[in-house]
Protein backbone atom coordinates (compact mmCIF):
# COMPACT_ATOMS: atom_id res chain seq x y z
CA UNK A 1 0.00 0.00 0.00
CA UNK A 2 2.79 2.46 0.92
CA UNK A 3 4.61 1.99 -2.39
CA UNK A 4 1.39 2.57 -4.34
CA UNK A 5 0.66 5.68 -2.27
CA UNK A 6 4.20 7.01 -2.82
CA UNK A 7 4.01 6.44 -6.55
CA UNK A 8 0.61 8.11 -6.68
CA UNK A 9 1.96 11.15 -4.81
CA UNK A 10 4.95 11.38 -7.16
CA UNK A 11 2.76 11.24 -10.25
CA UNK A 12 0.47 13.87 -8.81
CA UNK A 13 3.38 16.11 -7.91
CA UNK A 14 4.82 16.17 -11.44
CA UNK A 15 2.11 18.20 -13.18
CA UNK A 16 1.87 20.57 -10.22
CA UNK A 17 5.61 21.18 -10.29
CA UNK A 18 5.61 21.50 -14.07
CA UNK A 19 2.73 23.95 -13.98
CA UNK A 20 4.48 26.30 -11.57
CA UNK A 21 7.77 26.07 -13.42
CA UNK A 22 5.89 26.65 -16.66
CA UNK A 23 4.53 29.91 -15.28
CA UNK A 24 8.06 31.12 -14.67
CA UNK A 25 9.27 29.79 -18.01
CA UNK A 26 6.47 31.55 -19.86
CA UNK A 27 7.34 34.83 -18.19
CA UNK A 28 11.06 34.45 -18.92
CA UNK A 29 10.33 33.27 -22.44
CA UNK A 30 8.09 36.26 -22.96
CA UNK A 31 10.90 38.52 -21.83
CA UNK A 32 13.32 36.89 -24.25
CA UNK A 33 10.92 37.18 -27.18
CA UNK A 34 10.17 40.79 -26.29
CA UNK A 35 13.87 41.56 -26.23
CA UNK A 36 14.44 40.00 -29.65
CA UNK A 37 11.29 41.08 -31.49
CA UNK A 38 10.32 44.50 -30.10
CA UNK A 39 13.06 46.15 -28.10
CA UNK A 40 11.45 47.35 -24.88
CA UNK A 41 12.43 50.28 -22.74
CA UNK A 42 15.35 49.94 -20.35
CA UNK A 43 15.30 52.33 -17.41
CA UNK A 44 18.75 52.47 -15.81
CA UNK A 45 19.14 53.63 -12.22
CA UNK A 46 22.59 55.07 -11.55
CA UNK A 47 24.21 57.36 -9.02
CA UNK A 48 26.71 58.41 -11.69
CA UNK A 49 26.30 60.37 -14.90
CA UNK A 50 24.87 58.65 -17.99
CA UNK A 51 26.92 58.14 -21.17
CA UNK A 52 26.92 61.03 -23.64
CA UNK A 53 24.86 59.08 -26.17
CA UNK A 54 22.17 56.52 -25.47
CA UNK A 55 20.02 54.20 -27.58
CA UNK A 56 16.47 55.50 -27.99
CA UNK A 57 15.07 52.78 -25.74
CA UNK A 58 17.43 53.53 -22.81
CA UNK A 59 16.88 56.21 -20.16
CA UNK A 60 18.80 57.09 -16.97
CA UNK A 61 17.39 58.00 -13.55
CA UNK A 62 18.84 58.84 -10.16
CA UNK A 63 16.16 56.96 -8.16
CA UNK A 64 14.48 53.60 -8.49
CA UNK A 65 11.05 55.20 -8.03
CA UNK A 66 11.58 57.58 -10.94
CA UNK A 67 12.63 54.67 -13.16
CA UNK A 68 9.58 52.61 -12.14
CA UNK A 69 7.28 55.57 -12.81
CA UNK A 70 8.63 55.76 -16.36
CA UNK A 71 7.94 52.11 -17.20
CA UNK A 72 5.41 50.61 -19.54
CA UNK A 73 4.47 46.93 -19.81
CA UNK A 74 7.50 44.74 -20.47
CA UNK A 75 10.07 47.37 -19.51
CA UNK A 76 13.23 46.69 -17.54
CA UNK A 77 14.51 48.65 -14.55
CA UNK A 78 18.23 47.91 -14.14
CA UNK A 79 19.91 49.19 -10.99
CA UNK A 80 23.63 49.86 -10.75
CA UNK A 81 25.45 49.07 -7.48
CA UNK A 82 24.89 51.66 -4.78
CA UNK A 83 22.88 52.40 -1.64
CA UNK A 84 19.46 53.85 -2.41
CA UNK A 85 17.73 55.57 0.50
CA UNK A 86 14.14 55.46 -0.74
CA UNK A 87 10.81 53.70 -0.65
CA UNK A 88 9.64 52.21 -3.94
CA UNK A 89 6.02 51.57 -4.93
CA UNK A 90 4.90 49.76 -8.07
CA UNK A 91 1.23 50.31 -8.93
CA UNK A 92 -1.15 48.60 -11.32
CA UNK A 93 -0.31 50.77 -14.36
CA UNK A 94 3.22 49.40 -14.13
CA UNK A 95 2.24 45.72 -14.31
CA UNK A 96 4.46 43.37 -16.26
CA UNK A 97 7.83 44.97 -15.49
CA UNK A 98 11.20 43.60 -14.45
CA UNK A 99 13.22 45.21 -11.63
CA UNK A 100 16.73 43.81 -11.45
CA UNK A 101 19.88 44.79 -9.61
CA UNK A 102 23.22 44.28 -11.29
CA UNK A 103 24.67 42.72 -8.11
CA UNK A 104 22.64 41.17 -5.30
CA UNK A 105 24.99 42.30 -2.53
CA UNK A 106 25.88 45.74 -3.89
CA UNK A 107 22.45 47.06 -4.92
CA UNK A 108 20.96 48.03 -1.55
CA UNK A 109 17.62 49.69 -0.88
CA UNK A 110 18.11 51.10 2.61
CA UNK A 111 15.30 52.06 5.00
CA UNK A 112 17.72 53.40 7.64
CA UNK A 113 15.66 51.87 10.43
CA UNK A 114 13.94 54.28 12.77
CA UNK A 115 16.24 57.13 11.74
CA UNK A 116 13.43 57.90 9.30
CA UNK A 117 10.20 57.99 11.38
CA UNK A 118 6.74 56.92 10.31
CA UNK A 119 6.94 53.23 9.48
CA UNK A 120 7.95 52.58 5.88
CA UNK A 121 8.03 49.68 3.41
CA UNK A 122 10.91 48.96 1.07
CA UNK A 123 9.66 47.83 -2.35
CA UNK A 124 5.86 47.43 -2.43
CA UNK A 125 4.08 46.07 -5.49
CA UNK A 126 0.47 47.12 -5.02
CA UNK A 127 -2.15 45.23 -7.06
CA UNK A 128 0.18 45.01 -10.05
CA UNK A 129 0.35 41.78 -12.03
CA UNK A 130 3.43 39.88 -13.21
CA UNK A 131 6.13 41.96 -11.55
CA UNK A 132 9.64 40.50 -11.20
CA UNK A 133 12.09 41.70 -8.54
CA UNK A 134 15.57 40.19 -8.70
CA UNK A 135 19.18 40.36 -7.57
CA UNK A 136 19.19 43.03 -4.87
CA UNK A 137 19.11 43.63 -1.12
CA UNK A 138 16.48 45.51 0.90
CA UNK A 139 17.30 46.29 4.51
CA UNK A 140 16.20 48.12 7.64
CA UNK A 141 12.69 49.26 6.75
CA UNK A 142 11.04 49.19 10.16
CA UNK A 143 7.59 49.47 11.67
CA UNK A 144 6.64 52.68 13.43
CA UNK A 145 6.28 50.56 16.58
CA UNK A 146 6.48 46.90 17.55
CA UNK A 147 3.12 46.12 15.89
CA UNK A 148 2.65 49.26 13.80
CA UNK A 149 2.53 49.99 10.09
CA UNK A 150 5.42 49.48 7.69
CA UNK A 151 8.41 47.23 8.19
CA UNK A 152 8.02 45.11 5.05
CA UNK A 153 11.16 44.88 2.92
CA UNK A 154 9.84 43.37 -0.36
CA UNK A 155 6.05 43.14 -0.56
CA UNK A 156 3.75 41.99 -3.33
CA UNK A 157 0.46 43.36 -1.92
CA UNK A 158 -2.67 42.14 -3.67
CA UNK A 159 -4.93 43.96 -1.21
CA UNK A 160 -4.18 43.42 2.46
CA UNK A 161 -7.26 42.61 4.59
CA UNK A 162 -9.53 42.66 1.52
CA UNK A 163 -10.24 38.88 1.64
CA UNK A 164 -9.90 38.93 -2.17
CA UNK A 165 -7.21 38.11 -4.72
CA UNK A 166 -6.20 41.50 -6.08
CA UNK A 167 -3.34 40.51 -8.37
CA UNK A 168 -1.48 37.57 -9.88
CA UNK A 169 2.06 36.88 -10.93
CA UNK A 170 4.69 37.60 -8.27
CA UNK A 171 8.26 36.54 -8.93
CA UNK A 172 11.41 37.06 -6.87
CA UNK A 173 14.90 35.65 -7.38
CA UNK A 174 18.27 36.29 -5.74
CA UNK A 175 16.79 38.50 -3.04
CA UNK A 176 18.19 39.40 0.38
CA UNK A 177 16.12 41.05 3.11
CA UNK A 178 17.39 41.80 6.58
CA UNK A 179 16.85 44.04 9.57
CA UNK A 180 19.42 45.02 12.17
CA UNK A 181 16.90 46.68 14.50
CA UNK A 182 13.96 45.31 16.46
CA UNK A 183 10.95 46.45 14.41
CA UNK A 184 11.45 44.90 11.00
CA UNK A 185 8.19 43.05 10.26
CA UNK A 186 8.36 40.81 7.19
CA UNK A 187 11.34 40.15 4.96
CA UNK A 188 9.84 38.81 1.72
CA UNK A 189 6.06 38.99 1.67
CA UNK A 190 3.12 38.19 -0.62
CA UNK A 191 -0.56 38.35 0.25
CA UNK A 192 -3.88 38.21 -1.61
CA UNK A 193 -2.21 37.04 -4.82
CA UNK A 194 -1.81 33.82 -6.78
CA UNK A 195 0.70 32.41 -9.29
CA UNK A 196 4.22 33.12 -8.16
CA UNK A 197 7.65 31.93 -7.21
CA UNK A 198 10.52 32.79 -4.90
CA UNK A 199 13.91 31.30 -5.65
CA UNK A 200 17.33 31.88 -4.06
CA UNK A 201 16.11 34.17 -1.27
CA UNK A 202 17.42 35.02 2.19
CA UNK A 203 15.91 36.83 5.20
CA UNK A 204 16.99 37.47 8.79
CA UNK A 205 16.16 39.66 11.76
CA UNK A 206 12.37 40.03 11.41
CA UNK A 207 9.99 40.24 14.33
CA UNK A 208 7.23 38.46 12.45
CA UNK A 209 8.60 36.19 9.72
CA UNK A 210 11.45 36.01 7.27
CA UNK A 211 9.04 35.13 4.50
CA UNK A 212 5.27 35.18 4.49
CA UNK A 213 2.71 33.97 1.97
CA UNK A 214 -0.89 34.50 3.02
CA UNK A 215 -4.49 34.90 1.95
CA UNK A 216 -4.41 32.63 -1.10
CA UNK A 217 -6.69 29.59 -0.81
CA UNK A 218 -5.27 28.43 -4.15
CA UNK A 219 -1.77 29.87 -4.24
CA UNK A 220 -0.27 28.21 -7.35
CA UNK A 221 3.17 28.97 -5.95
CA UNK A 222 6.62 27.53 -5.43
CA UNK A 223 9.32 28.51 -2.92
CA UNK A 224 12.72 27.02 -3.67
CA UNK A 225 16.19 27.53 -2.14
CA UNK A 226 15.22 29.91 0.65
CA UNK A 227 17.44 30.46 3.69
CA UNK A 228 15.53 31.81 6.70
CA UNK A 229 17.40 32.41 9.96
CA UNK A 230 17.22 34.52 13.13
CA UNK A 231 13.55 35.48 12.69
CA UNK A 232 10.60 35.03 15.03
CA UNK A 233 9.17 32.70 12.37
CA UNK A 234 11.13 31.37 9.42
CA UNK A 235 8.09 30.82 7.19
CA UNK A 236 4.59 31.94 8.07
CA UNK A 237 1.56 31.33 5.88
CA UNK A 238 -1.94 32.22 7.05
CA UNK A 239 -4.75 30.71 4.99
CA UNK A 240 -2.44 29.80 2.09
CA UNK A 241 -2.94 26.45 0.44
CA UNK A 242 -3.86 24.54 -2.67
CA UNK A 243 -0.92 24.16 -5.04
CA UNK A 244 2.02 25.34 -2.93
CA UNK A 245 5.52 23.87 -2.73
CA UNK A 246 8.14 24.83 -0.13
CA UNK A 247 11.26 22.87 -0.95
CA UNK A 248 15.05 22.64 -0.94
CA UNK A 249 15.31 25.33 1.71
CA UNK A 250 16.95 25.93 5.10
CA UNK A 251 15.15 27.07 8.26
CA UNK A 252 17.52 27.50 11.20
CA UNK A 253 17.95 29.57 14.36
CA UNK A 254 14.44 31.03 14.19
CA UNK A 255 12.17 30.96 17.23
CA UNK A 256 9.97 28.58 15.19
CA UNK A 257 10.89 27.21 11.78
CA UNK A 258 7.98 26.58 9.41
CA UNK A 259 4.45 27.57 10.47
CA UNK A 260 1.57 27.46 7.99
CA UNK A 261 -1.69 28.12 9.83
CA UNK A 262 -5.36 28.89 9.67
CA UNK A 263 -6.15 32.38 10.89
CA UNK A 264 -9.19 34.38 11.96
CA UNK A 265 -9.79 37.19 11.21
CA UNK A 266 -6.49 38.28 9.62
CA UNK A 267 -5.59 37.51 6.02
CA UNK A 268 -8.89 35.84 5.23
CA UNK A 269 -10.58 33.89 3.93
CA UNK A 270 -9.75 30.93 6.17
CA UNK A 271 -8.81 28.14 6.53
CA UNK A 272 -5.38 26.90 5.48
CA UNK A 273 -6.14 23.89 3.28
CA UNK A 274 -3.42 21.95 1.47
CA UNK A 275 -5.66 19.46 -0.31
CA UNK A 276 -5.75 19.52 -4.09
CA UNK A 277 -8.79 21.45 -5.29
CA UNK A 278 -9.44 22.80 -1.79
CA UNK A 279 -12.99 23.22 -0.59
CA UNK A 280 -14.51 26.69 -0.61
CA UNK A 281 -13.17 29.00 2.10
CA UNK A 282 -15.06 29.31 5.36
CA UNK A 283 -17.64 32.11 5.36
CA UNK A 284 -19.43 33.37 8.45
CA UNK A 285 -19.84 31.76 11.84
CA UNK A 286 -21.84 28.88 10.42
CA UNK A 287 -19.64 28.10 7.44
CA UNK A 288 -18.30 24.60 6.93
CA UNK A 289 -14.68 23.76 7.60
CA UNK A 290 -12.93 21.05 5.53
CA UNK A 291 -13.66 17.44 6.39
CA UNK A 292 -11.51 14.47 5.44
CA UNK A 293 -13.15 11.08 5.64
CA UNK A 294 -9.99 9.13 4.78
CA UNK A 295 -6.21 9.40 4.83
CA UNK A 296 -6.14 8.51 1.13
CA UNK A 297 -6.37 11.72 -0.86
CA UNK A 298 -4.00 13.92 -2.86
CA UNK A 299 -2.03 16.70 -1.13
CA UNK A 300 -1.03 19.82 -3.04
CA UNK A 301 0.58 21.91 -0.28
CA UNK A 302 3.90 20.14 0.18
CA UNK A 303 6.82 20.96 2.48
CA UNK A 304 9.65 18.76 1.25
CA UNK A 305 13.42 18.28 1.01
CA UNK A 306 14.21 21.02 3.52
CA UNK A 307 16.71 21.26 6.38
CA UNK A 308 14.77 22.41 9.46
CA UNK A 309 17.19 22.64 12.34
CA UNK A 310 17.98 24.43 15.60
CA UNK A 311 14.92 26.67 15.65
CA UNK A 312 15.77 27.67 19.18
CA UNK A 313 16.27 31.44 19.20
CA UNK A 314 14.35 33.10 22.04
CA UNK A 315 16.45 36.26 21.70
CA UNK A 316 15.10 37.06 18.22
CA UNK A 317 12.84 40.12 17.90
CA UNK A 318 9.14 39.18 18.04
CA UNK A 319 5.96 41.20 17.69
CA UNK A 320 2.83 40.36 19.66
CA UNK A 321 1.34 37.86 17.21
CA UNK A 322 4.59 36.02 16.44
CA UNK A 323 5.51 35.79 20.12
CA UNK A 324 2.13 34.17 20.83
CA UNK A 325 3.10 31.05 18.87
CA UNK A 326 4.38 28.11 20.93
CA UNK A 327 8.14 28.25 20.37
CA UNK A 328 10.90 25.82 19.54
CA UNK A 329 9.23 23.66 16.87
CA UNK A 330 10.74 22.79 13.53
CA UNK A 331 7.37 22.54 11.81
CA UNK A 332 4.28 23.89 13.56
CA UNK A 333 0.81 23.09 12.23
CA UNK A 334 -1.87 25.15 14.05
CA UNK A 335 -5.28 24.37 12.60
CA UNK A 336 -3.87 23.07 9.32
CA UNK A 337 -5.69 20.89 6.83
CA UNK A 338 -4.42 18.52 4.18
CA UNK A 339 -0.70 19.37 4.16
CA UNK A 340 2.12 16.96 3.29
CA UNK A 341 5.44 17.22 5.16
CA UNK A 342 7.89 14.84 3.51
CA UNK A 343 11.58 14.06 3.00
CA UNK A 344 12.81 16.77 5.34
CA UNK A 345 15.71 16.61 7.81
CA UNK A 346 14.25 17.89 11.10
CA UNK A 347 16.84 18.11 13.87
CA UNK A 348 17.71 19.77 17.16
CA UNK A 349 14.52 21.75 17.68
CA UNK A 350 13.99 22.23 21.43
CA UNK A 351 10.26 21.56 21.79
CA UNK A 352 9.24 19.32 18.88
CA UNK A 353 10.28 18.38 15.39
CA UNK A 354 6.64 18.61 14.26
CA UNK A 355 4.02 20.12 16.57
CA UNK A 356 0.43 19.82 15.27
CA UNK A 357 -2.69 20.96 17.11
CA UNK A 358 -6.22 22.23 16.68
CA UNK A 359 -6.52 25.98 16.89
CA UNK A 360 -9.53 27.86 18.29
CA UNK A 361 -8.92 31.37 16.99
CA UNK A 362 -9.26 33.82 18.70
CA UNK A 363 -8.28 32.03 21.89
CA UNK A 364 -9.51 32.03 24.65
CA UNK A 365 -12.76 31.46 22.74
CA UNK A 366 -15.00 34.42 21.97
CA UNK A 367 -18.27 34.81 20.10
CA UNK A 368 -16.50 34.92 16.72
CA UNK A 369 -13.98 32.14 17.41
CA UNK A 370 -13.54 29.60 14.62
CA UNK A 371 -12.62 26.15 15.91
CA UNK A 372 -10.03 25.11 13.34
CA UNK A 373 -9.28 21.41 13.50
CA UNK A 374 -5.98 19.81 12.52
CA UNK A 375 -6.97 17.25 9.98
CA UNK A 376 -5.82 15.31 6.94
CA UNK A 377 -2.11 16.11 7.26
CA UNK A 378 0.53 13.57 6.29
CA UNK A 379 4.07 13.38 7.73
CA UNK A 380 6.13 11.02 5.59
CA UNK A 381 9.72 9.87 5.14
CA UNK A 382 11.36 12.55 7.28
CA UNK A 383 14.55 12.08 9.30
CA UNK A 384 14.26 13.27 12.92
CA UNK A 385 16.99 13.57 15.54
CA UNK A 386 17.86 15.62 18.61
CA UNK A 387 14.40 17.18 18.99
CA UNK A 388 12.63 17.81 22.29
CA UNK A 389 15.67 18.52 24.44
CA UNK A 390 13.82 21.38 26.17
CA UNK A 391 11.86 18.75 28.05
CA UNK A 392 8.21 18.77 28.97
CA UNK A 393 5.35 16.29 28.73
CA UNK A 394 5.08 16.34 24.94
CA UNK A 395 8.58 17.29 23.76
CA UNK A 396 10.02 15.05 21.09
CA UNK A 397 10.04 14.32 17.37
CA UNK A 398 6.28 14.58 16.75
CA UNK A 399 3.42 15.73 18.97
CA UNK A 400 -0.09 15.46 17.55
CA UNK A 401 -3.06 16.88 19.51
CA UNK A 402 -6.76 16.85 18.69
CA UNK A 403 -10.27 16.19 19.88
CA UNK A 404 -10.71 18.85 22.55
CA UNK A 405 -12.40 21.79 20.79
CA UNK A 406 -15.17 22.49 18.31
CA UNK A 407 -16.24 19.50 16.27
CA UNK A 408 -13.42 17.42 17.80
CA UNK A 409 -12.59 16.06 14.35
CA UNK A 410 -8.82 16.47 14.15
CA UNK A 411 -8.79 13.12 12.39
CA UNK A 412 -7.19 11.35 9.44
CA UNK A 413 -3.72 12.73 10.03
CA UNK A 414 -1.20 10.01 9.26
CA UNK A 415 2.52 9.22 9.42
CA UNK A 416 4.65 6.80 7.43
CA UNK A 417 8.26 5.98 6.72
CA UNK A 418 9.78 8.44 9.20
CA UNK A 419 13.05 7.87 11.03
CA UNK A 420 12.49 8.75 14.70
CA UNK A 421 15.17 9.17 17.34
CA UNK A 422 13.05 10.61 20.16
CA UNK A 423 9.56 10.31 21.60
CA UNK A 424 6.32 10.74 19.71
CA UNK A 425 2.90 11.64 21.08
CA UNK A 426 0.89 9.47 20.76
CA UNK A 427 3.51 6.76 21.27
CA UNK A 428 4.18 4.31 18.43
CA UNK A 429 2.53 6.85 16.21
CA UNK A 430 2.94 4.92 12.95
CA UNK A 431 0.69 2.19 14.30
CA UNK A 432 -2.80 3.52 14.93
CA UNK A 433 -1.88 6.76 13.14
CA UNK A 434 0.02 5.11 10.29
CA UNK A 435 -0.87 5.88 6.69
CA UNK A 436 -1.58 2.18 6.14
CA UNK A 437 -4.88 2.91 7.90
CA UNK A 438 -7.72 4.23 5.81
CA UNK A 439 -8.82 6.36 8.77
CA UNK A 440 -7.09 7.59 11.92
CA UNK A 441 -8.57 9.05 15.14
CA UNK A 442 -7.80 12.26 17.01
CA UNK A 443 -4.33 12.56 18.49
CA UNK A 444 -3.58 13.31 22.13
CA UNK A 445 -6.81 14.36 23.87
CA UNK A 446 -5.45 15.07 27.37
CA UNK A 447 -5.95 18.62 28.65
CA UNK A 448 -2.30 18.57 29.69
CA UNK A 449 -1.37 19.03 26.02
CA UNK A 450 -3.11 22.41 26.06
CA UNK A 451 -1.10 23.26 29.16
CA UNK A 452 2.09 22.32 27.28
CA UNK A 453 1.17 24.66 24.39
CA UNK A 454 0.32 27.50 26.77
CA UNK A 455 3.64 27.08 28.58
CA UNK A 456 5.55 27.28 25.29
CA UNK A 457 3.53 30.36 24.40
CA UNK A 458 4.26 32.01 27.75
CA UNK A 459 7.99 31.34 27.38
CA UNK A 460 7.93 32.88 23.92
CA UNK A 461 6.12 35.98 25.10
CA UNK A 462 8.39 36.44 28.11
CA UNK A 463 11.73 36.88 26.35
CA UNK A 464 14.21 38.07 28.95
CA UNK A 465 16.69 39.22 26.31
CA UNK A 466 15.89 40.50 22.82
CA UNK A 467 18.85 41.18 20.59
CA UNK A 468 19.03 42.69 17.10
CA UNK A 469 20.61 40.56 14.42
CA UNK A 470 23.69 41.75 12.54
CA UNK A 471 24.02 41.95 8.75
CA UNK A 472 24.24 38.58 6.98
CA UNK A 473 27.20 37.45 4.92
CA UNK A 474 27.17 38.05 1.18
CA UNK A 475 24.71 35.81 -0.67
CA UNK A 476 25.08 34.23 -4.13
CA UNK A 477 24.38 36.82 -6.81
CA UNK A 478 22.75 36.20 -10.18
CA UNK A 479 25.33 34.64 -12.51
CA UNK A 480 24.32 36.77 -15.50
CA UNK A 481 22.25 39.86 -14.66
CA UNK A 482 22.09 40.73 -18.37
CA UNK A 483 20.11 37.57 -19.13
CA UNK A 484 17.22 38.35 -21.54
CA UNK A 485 17.77 42.11 -21.19
CA UNK A 486 17.72 44.34 -24.31
CA UNK A 487 21.05 45.89 -25.27
CA UNK A 488 22.00 48.87 -23.10
CA UNK A 489 25.16 50.44 -21.64
CA UNK A 490 25.12 47.97 -18.71
CA UNK A 491 24.56 45.01 -21.05
CA UNK A 492 26.36 45.91 -24.28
Amino acid sequence: MHSIRSAFRSILALPRFAAVVALAAVALGAAASVASANVKEVEVVSQGEPPATLPKHVHYFKTIQAAVDATTHGAWVLIEPGVYDEEVKVTRQHSGIFIRGMNRNEVIVDGQGLKVPGGRNGIEVYKANNVWIENLTVRNFERESLNGAGGNEIWWNGGAESKKQGAHGWYGRYLTAYDTGLNGGYGIFTNNESEGEWEHIYASGFNDSGMYLGACPECKARIDDAVMEYNALGYSGSNSGGNLLIENSVFRHNTTGVAPNSENPGDGPPPQNGACNPSKPFKGRHGKLPEFTTTEFAHCTIIRNNLITENNDLTAPANTSAAAAPWGAGVELPGDYGDLVEHNIITDNPSDGVLAFEYPNPFPPEADTIYFQNSGNEIADNTFSGNGYLGGPYAGDVALEGGQFGSKQSVNNCLTGNSFADATYPAEIEGTWGCQNKTTPNGVTEISFIGYLLELQAESEDRPIIEPVGPPPAQPTMPNPCENVPTNPLCP
